[in-house]
């Protein structure tokens, strides 16, 4: 088939304009499957990455807070919101509860020379955390002391911390960077951790609206072997009308709602276009059939037989093809990225698509392309290929 190839690219030739159209639409196609594709899968992986590394079976926020715990953990986004301290007892008292911590979420300063830009300062219990504890016993060794911290992967690189100690101001108060953690791909990764004892002097200076001494932001709750997280998530909502809760397979439900809409678009939006392309290609390899039936009735008279005839058209319709797949992935791979940066859905995202995911997506999108091409000019193809060549001759 490889020495048909350049007769099949000179017969390409012999309308450019025709050409051009087919391969644009098959590049169109091409380039709607990379966009959708790449799409939804950073938003579903992202979401379904971010509750796996949560660290927590459940995740118990103040009523009405369920939308904002979501953005700071899958979005990156900053937000605050309290509830009252006692409210950590009463979820350890319920039944399947096996651990549970709290932490404070703060936002960082606007003005305040050398705080950590875009970050939220979160307050942990060192005495009974389970999500940042391990790697204090892991890296440092040691718990942090007042005025010390250590910063998620993202922070770290965006105040250039590494594992160089520094000082920063939060708060009105100097503390110490003393680490960084690894990369977990929450919302963790852009925020600044200092243990609960800094909370007094942090209430003190006032710098943080609403704050009270009492005031906590989140329950992580580690439920007992064997214990459906989704029956605490209910026991929490059922026993403490302060407080919502979502099971870490919950979190995110409303944004793939939301996506799972967004998928039947982009679903009807990919089937329509295959539709087009196919019809246009049928269309296209119908009038090339018409216009080159006598050539081929020249060629089967001199002895070439139904394979020879179907072989030449067939390295013509992947040329086009595939071409046409090439440019698609290649413009679809450039908006996905373009429109990253400009949709808040994805922009705000804790995870990008992996190399592997990348080129997944891009065979899938090639081999869609191709196949519509070669599917809708195989008709023609075989009516061509199965004429009379006397009659075809005679007729002409």
């Amino acid at each position: 088939m490889l020495t048909l190839t350049p007769f099949a690219i000179k017969n390409i030739k012999r309308k450019p304009i025709r050409t051009g159209i087919l391969m644009f639409a098959i590049a169109l196609l091409a380039s709607a499957l990379v966009f959708s594709l790449s799409f939804v899968q950073r938003v579903n992986g992202s979401i379904k990455k971010s509750s796996e590394r949560l660290g927590a079976d459940v995740l118990v926020v103040p009523t009405n807070a369920r939308g904002a715990a979501e953005e700071i953990l899958l979005e990156n986004r900053i937000k605050t919101f309290y509830m009252k301290r006692s409210i950590l007892d009463r979820v350890r008292a319920l039944p399947g509860v096996d651990k549970a911590t709290e932490q404070v979420y703060l936002v960082t300063v606007a003005g305040v020379c050398c705080s950590v830009p875009e970050s939220m300062v979160i307050a942990f219990n060192q005495d009974t955390d389970f999500i940042i504890k391990p790697w204090l016993a892991e890296k440092l060794q040691r718990r942090l002391g007042k005025g010390e911290a250590v910063a998620g992967d993202e922070s770290a690189f965006n105040i250039r911390l590494g594992l160089v100690e520094m000082d920063s101001m939060l708060f009105g108060n100097v503390f110490r960077l003393v680490g960084s953690l690894e990369r977990t791909g929450t919302g963790f990764d852009r925020a600044v951790f200092i243990g609960m004892e800094n909370m007094l002097a942090i209430v003190a200076s006032g710098k943080v609206k609403n704050l009270q001494p009492d005031d906590i932001s989140v329950i992580l709750v580690k439920v007992k072997p064997g214990v459906d997280p989704a029956t605490v998530a209910a026991e929490v909502e059922d026993n403490i009308i302060e407080a919502d809760a979502m099971a870490r397979k919950d979190i995110g439900k409303n944004i793939i709602t939301a996506l799972k809409d967004m998928s039947r678009i982009f679903t009807m939006t990919i089937v329509l276009a295959a539709v087009m392309a196919f019809f246009l290609v049928w269309a296209i390899f119908t009038a090339i059939a018409n216009e080159r039936a006598k050539e081929v009735g020249i060629m089967r008279a001199l002895g070439a037989k139904e394979r020879h005839i179907f072989r030449i058209f067939l390295v013509e319709v992947l040329v086009i093809g595939i071409a046409g797949s090439i440019v698609g992935i290649a413009a679809g791979t450039g908006l996905s990225a373009l429109f990253a940066k400009t949709f808040s859905i994805v922009k705000h995202l804790s995870t990008d698509l992996s190399a592997m995911e990348r080129v997944v997506i891009s065979a899938m999108s090639f081999l869609g392309g191709t196949a519509i091409c070669v599917f809708g000019a195989l008709g023609p193809i075989q009516r061509l290929k199965k004429m009379e060549p006397l009659m075809v001759i005679k007729t002409e």
